[in-house]
Parts: structure tokens; sequence; C-alpha cells
């Protein structure tokens, strides 16, 4: 039998400088390291005096242990650490660990908040020395540069670039007395080892996360929820604490294969029909698991609350009932193994000494803590002699109504705590100050809602028989709650484990879930660089529609590692290359991924160049979008990234978008090995009909297969091999609704244009009906009788052969 058994349940580029001149050793290098944090988000950036490169780590999420923090300094090891002097409780008591560390000790330099501006940061910014910059540039001029280079919608990340820069400024770092600012050679992304790097606009075109307005008018307070997202198909999680950590995995998914192989194993264990009834058990425990750190703050004040004991009670026996039900599954699977070590017999006894201690149904009914009977002998006789104190008060008020004036034909023995056992008489009518309330033999004490209470011989006598007893009760119950709370906070540290391990669980239960749910299979993870998805699905539009139809991706050296797809708009392009980015993502994550089979080598960076409905709404035009996004991917990615491209080039003239895409795309191919795995949407036909592309083993043709059944378009949304012949877009416009005048007069349009014909405006008439009035004019014009002694030749020409003409011209 389980020992939580035995337990009472609970109720429910920059371009690089040849500097020869300056050659610095490393025993020299110096990094300083700028840190923010802002509720739970952190952004950092560094510079490295070494080759003068600031490096940058957009916003992100971390825990309140800021264990992410903590793995970029182990990284890094930074020289100086810059932060802010007005900063969250969190990262003081980091840096106050950080300082009491005897092997590693870097200097803690803090600036007034000020200093951490958003826009002081980027007037600092602007005001760096970037070398590889001609030297008349202006600020205005910079600021598009810079955009291409680094994030400046990512708050936190700027705000320690200004404190990074103003130290760097202050301690005049690579700097002469003649230079102007800090010289930057490079700005590049920071990622910690083995994290994948996703930048905020190929999170939002993934639709990764999305967040939108509460539906209902009683929480339109509480902000925003999630809507249809990648997160919230797979978020299945029972609690909380799972949830957010869930959120750290997408924000930081991994290329560590022990880590992924790890969740995986679980996953593959729970997504078995014969462990169904053990992943439910464990779902319903979960549930009941609350948040440790919360709960434990609260038990260390001077009187917790009845309901902090309960939320303690119930996680301490469901963590109990997840460790029985684990321990009765494989210990090879490795998350088990550390549920069943760490799950120690603290948890027992915690859960043992609460439910033999508190009494919880009395603690309800009172709304203060209260003991179990038998748990201290003297608690239970006084409040024996308590609950018979009713019936002995009537017995002494009866004696005492005799000894009284006839007046009163009635009284009562009262208690009052801290004031001890008193008389009450009704006021009689003829009591009227405090003189007539003076009665023989007691003393008055105050009067009431009309009664009077007063102290007799006898009450004096209860007072020193029975003494205080509900106070007195209540000190020993203090006691009793204390010690019960001081043994709780001894063996609170097997509690922390108990929230983190629950919190693993309770993500890789949810991803097993959502496995199960939507039908996904298990990835095959790798270390090559090859990527195979058979069969794969879109995993949010196949949420959308009854019928989804499946598609084929496979990259490699050898299969093409290029793929220019072309095809008509609404055939599908768009969210093919969405589907490979994201299944890619959740298999970094440890997650199924929507395939009938995948194998998927470790990308280090999901770079994408695609517009999303927030990316519009920045006031940008298309093409710098296009440009800044598409810079990020040329610039950072490497043989090992996935690069998705949509459409690159419109919002510009066509010729320069073509020449643009052309330019990008030949500086892929020609990295050979370092090309990274590139899926490619086009609508520039010409692209491969004028032959732009150099001849390269990594490309790879693709379109959308469409048919016409008469003279309507049928889209397949099949990929196959080959290329579109025609961009459709009479069908189309079609299909979208536009009048079929409208289709055919563009239809016309295109063909003069393509066979280089004059282009007629609309009013104009006919060929057919030119030909006819040029013959009516000719006829006209040969009728006239010279003759004829009455012609008015200029009239007649005025009158009926120029108006004529002027029509056919």
């Amino acid at each position: 039998m389980s020992e939580a058994s035995n337990l009472q349940e609970p109720e429910s580029n920059v371009r690089a400088l040849n500097i020869n001149e300056v050659e610095e050793d490393e025993g020299n290098r110096e990094i300083f390291l700028s840190v923010f944090v802002q509720q739970g988000q952190i952004g950092l950036s560094y510079y490295d005096s070494c080759d003068y490169t600031l490096h940058f780590m957009p916003d992100t999420m971390d825990n309140s242990d800021l264990q992410l923090l903590d793995r970029v300094i182990q990284e890094l090891s930074p020289n100086v650490l810059i932060t802010s002097a007005k900063q969250e409780q969190s990262l003081l008591e980091f840096i106050e660990k950080l300082e009491l560390n005897p092997e590693y000790k870097p200097e803690i330099v803090m600036f007034p908040n000020a200093n951490f501006g958003l826009e002081i940061s980027r007037q600092r910014l602007l005001s760096a020395h970037i070398p590889s910059l001609p030297p008349t540039i202006t600020e205005s001029e910079k600021i598009p540069y810079l955009s291409s280079c680094i994030p400046l919608d990512s708050v936190l990340m700027m705000r320690s670039i200004g404190g990074l820069l103003k130290c760097l400024e202050r301690r005049r770092v690579s700097l002469d007395m003649e230079d102007m600012g800090v010289p930057i050679m490079q700005f590049l992304a920071y990622t910690l080892k083995d994290v994948v790097y996703i930048d905020k606009d190929t999170y939002s075109a993934l639709q990764i996360f999305k967040s939108e307005l509460h539906p209902s008018v009683f929480k339109l307070q509480l902000g925003e929820k999630e809507g249809l997202s990648l997160y919230g198909v797979l978020n299945c999680c029972r609690s909380k604490f799972g949830s957010l950590l869930l959120r750290q995995w997408f924000h930081r998914p991994t290329r560590d294969l022990n880590i992924l192989k790890k969740r995986q194993e679980v996953i593959r264990f729970f997504t078995s029909p014969r462990n169904f009834a053990d992943l439910n058990t464990l779902q319903s425990s979960l549930r009941n698991i609350k948040n440790i750190s919360t709960l434990l703050h609260k038990m260390s004040l001077a009187n917790p609350k009845v309901v902090v004991w309960q939320s303690l009670y119930k996680t301490v026996y469901n963590a109990l009932c997840i460790r029985d039900t684990i321990r009765s599954m494989p210990q090879s699977i490795q998350l088990f193994s550390e549920i069943s070590q760490n799950f120690t017999d603290d948890l027992f006894y915690i859960a043992t000494y609460i439910s033999k201690v508190v009494d919880f149904e009395g603690s309800v009914a009172e709304n203060r803590f209260t003991v179990r009977p038998n748990v201290d002998p003297v608690i239970d006789e006084k409040k024996r002699r308590m609950m018979g104190l009713p019936d002995f008060l009537t017995d002494v008020a009866r004696a005492e109504l005799e000894k009284l004036d006839p007046r009163f034909s009635t009284c009562s023995i009262i208690y009052i705590p801290l004031i001890g056992f008193l008389l009450s008489v009704p006021r009689l009518p003829t009591m009227l100050d405090k003189q007539s309330f003076e009665i023989e033999g007691l003393d008055f004490m105050f009067l009431s809602k009309d009664q009077l209470h007063y102290r007799s011989a006898r009450t004096k006598e209860l007072d020193s028989m029975l003494g205080d007893l509900h106070c007195d009760t209540l000190d020993l119950e203090m006691v009793v709650m204390r010690k019960l709370q001081a043994s709780v906070l001894q063996r609170s540290h097997c509690l922390y484990k108990v929230m983190s391990l629950c919190a693993e669980l309770d993500c890789l239960i949810a991803l097993a879930q959502a496995s199960l749910d939507h039908g996904y299979c298990c990835p095959t993870l790798t270390s090559n660089h090859r990527l195979a998805l058979i069969e794969s699905r879109h995993p949010l539009l196949e949420l959308c529609t009854p019928v989804f139809v499946s598609n084929t991706y496979i990259s490699s050296e050898t299969e093409g590692k290029v793929k220019v797809i072309t095809g008509p708009n609404s055939s599908g392009k768009s969210i093919y290359l969405k589907q490979v980015g994201l299944i890619v993502f959740m298999a970094l994550i440890g997650s199924d991924v929507p395939a009938k089979e995948a194998e998927i080598g470790l990308v280090d960076g999901i770079f994408s160049r695609m517009h999303s409905r927030e990316s519009v709404s920045v006031g940008l035009s298309t093409f710098m979008l296009d440009l800044n996004q598409m810079t990020g991917s040329l610039n950072h990615s490497t043989g090992d990234s996935l690069v998705l491209v949509d459409e690159f080039g419109k919002g510009t003239n066509t010729v320069d978008g073509l020449a643009l895409l052309t330019a990008s795309l030949n500086n892929w191919m020609r990295r050979g090995p370092q090309c990274p795995h590139l899926l490619m949407s086009t609508c520039f036909h010409s692209l491969i009909q004028l032959g732009l592309i150099s001849d390269s083993p990594l490309l790879d043709l693709l379109t959308l297969e469409t048919a016409i059944e008469g003279e309507e378009l049928v889209f397949l949304y099949q990929v196959k091999n080959g290329i579109c012949q025609s961009s459709c877009a009479a069908n189309i416009a079609t299909l979208a609704g536009i009048s079929d005048d409208l289709v055919k007069r563009g239809v016309e349009v295109s063909e003069l244009y393509r066979t280089g014909r004059a282009i007629r405006k609309m009013n104009s008439p006919s060929l057919d009906e030119q030909y006819s009035r040029c013959v009516e004019v000719v006829e006209k014009f040969l009728s006239i009788d010279l003759d004829d002694p009455e012609l008015d030749p200029d009239s007649y020409l005025k009158d009926e052969v120029l108006p004529t003409l002027e029509e056919v011209l």
C-alpha cells in the first residue's frame, strides 16, 4: 500500500574592419555585460573589447531564480556586470549570491535608472562610432541601417545597451582621446550554447504565440488571452507553473540532443495506450499542485490563513500520489527516476504531520487554525470544559436569578474573552442613569444593547476557577501551529524540488496529450544536416479546415538545400513555408510533430522573411520590412539554419526587387556546405524563366499543383517538382469576386503589354467600330460633288467630315 493512501485525501554585419595597428592579446580581453530585468522578462547585451563587437540578446523570459542569466554568466564569465540601481528584487538577490561566490567575482557597476531610459539608449547607440559607415552619415540615415542589424523594438535589450554604452564611454574602452565614440565593428545576435535563435518577427509570422483580447466582458480588465497559436494548441498543462515552464521552452528551443531525447522518452511512454490510465491519474494530481514558492512564503508569516494550510496539505498529498504512481513506472526513464529519488520521505512526514494536527473542518468553521483532538491533552481538557460551559452556566444563572430583585424576570451568565464571566440582566424602565444601575452585591461593568453587565461573587469565582479558557486555548493552539510551521519550513528544500519536477512532468504530459489528440508522430532527431518531413501537415490550419493536404519536405546537400517555390496566389506557398518552420520548431522543444514520418537535423536558428499582421502595423513600408528581415537572415544564418523567405521584393520597383532577390539567393548558394536550409516562395517567375539563378546542385525548383476545370481554377495544394508557367491571375481575380468585365479588360491589357502593343483607353471604340467609321468618312468625302454650285466645301468639311474623323482618331 502506498504512503499517500494512508493519508486522508483532501477535498476536492556589420562588416569587420581589418585593423593592423591594434592587436590585443587574449589575456587583455574584457567583457562588459549589461542586464535589465522587468516582470519576468530579461534583456541583455555585452561588449567584447577583443574584437569590438556588440552582442545582443532580444527580450526573453526568465524565471524568478534568473537561471537564464546564470547560464549566460557561466558561458561568458564577464569582467564587469552592469545594471540599474533601481532593479527588481530577483536581480538584486542574484547579484548578492554572485558577490558571495569565492571562485568568481565580477565587478558590479550600478548606474542610476535614468541611464537606462529607452530614448537615451537609442541616442547613445546612434552616437556610437561605427567605422564601416561613412563619417558624413546623418542620424536619420543611420536609423534604417541599425534597424537592419539589431531589433530596436526589443525594449529591455535596448535599455541594457544604454547602460552598456554609458559604462564604456566612462571608461573610454578602446578609445583614444580624439575618438568620437565607442567603436563597434559588428553587431551579433547572442544565444546560449545549444539554444536555437529565433527572432521576434519569426515568432509572430509563424504564429507560435498569438495574444488577443478576452471575449468576456467581465474579463476585459484582465488583459489578453492566448488565441489560435502553436502554444495554445500544445499547452494542455494542468498547472500554472507548468504552463509557465512550457512558455520558457518555447522561448528557448534547444539543440541539446540529450535534453530532447530525455523529453521524448517521457512523451513516448505516455502516448502508449497501455499507459493512458496512469496519464489520467497524474493529470488529476498535477491539477492540485499549487505554487509552492508562494505557499512557503505565506507559511513563513506569523499567522498563515486556513486556506494556506489546506493548499499546502493538498499539494503535498498529491505530490505523494504522483511519486507512488511514478515508482510503478520504468525507472530507466530519467525523469521518473528523478521524481522517485527527490520526492523523499520528508513529503510523507509533512503530509502526515499536517493531517494529524490540523482540524480542517473546525478551522474552516472558526476561520482560524484549530488542532485535532488527541494532539495535546491540555488543549483537549480546556476544549472539553468549554464545551460543557453552556449547561453549567445555565445552572449558575438560575441560582443567580433567585438572589436578584424580583423585578428581574431573567438573567444569564456570559463569557467574554479577556474580560471573563459576567452576569447579564435586562435594563429596567426605571434605570435611566448610571446611579440607577447600581445593584447591591454586584459591580456594574457596562451597558450594551439594553443589557446591564455586572460582576458578582459567583462570576469572580468562575474567573478564578475556570480562568480565560478561550484565550488559553488559542495560545496553546498557536504554540502547536508554530511547531508545525517550523517543521514544514525545515523540510522545505524537498518541496522546491517537487515544484520544478512537477512542472517538467506537467509540460511533457501536455505534449503527450496534444500528440494523442492531433495524431502527431515522434521525430527522429539527428546531428546531421538533413531535414525530412514525410506527409507533413500545418498544426494550426488543419484545425480550421475539414480537409488538409499533407506535403513532403526533404532538404540536404544531396537532395537540395535551396527550394524555390513558384505558383499562383492562394495556392498554399506561404502555408507550406510556415508548416515546415513550425514542425522544425516543435521538434526543437521535444514535441511530437504533425507528419507521417520525420527526420530532423538540429538547426541552430530559424530565420523568416514573412509578414505578419503585427509587422504590417508598425508603419514601415513593406519593402523596408523585407530588407530588415532579409538582412538578419543573410548575416546570421549558417549551414545549420532554416531560412524561410516569402515573396521578397514587394513594395518597390519590380526590377529592383527581382535583382535583390537574385543576389540574395546566389549569395546563399555560393556558400556551398554553409548554405542554410532555404525555403523560398516567389511570384517573380522571370527569376527562373530568364535563368537568373546560378546552376547549383543545391537548387530544387518546386511548384504547387493546380487544375483548370472549364474556366475555373482548382487548387490541389500538392507540392511537386517543376515551375509555374502562369500566375493564373485572371482565374484568381474571378475567384476573389471581381466582375468578368474587369477580369477580361485585365487580360487584354496584360496581353497588349506583353506583346509591346499600344494600350487603348477603355472608352475608345473597338477595331471593328473604328474600321466602320473610317469607311463612313471615306464615303462621305468621295460623295462630294465639287461641281455643285450650292456646295460650300469649308462648311461641308467642318460640319460633316471632321466630326466623324475626330471620332475615329
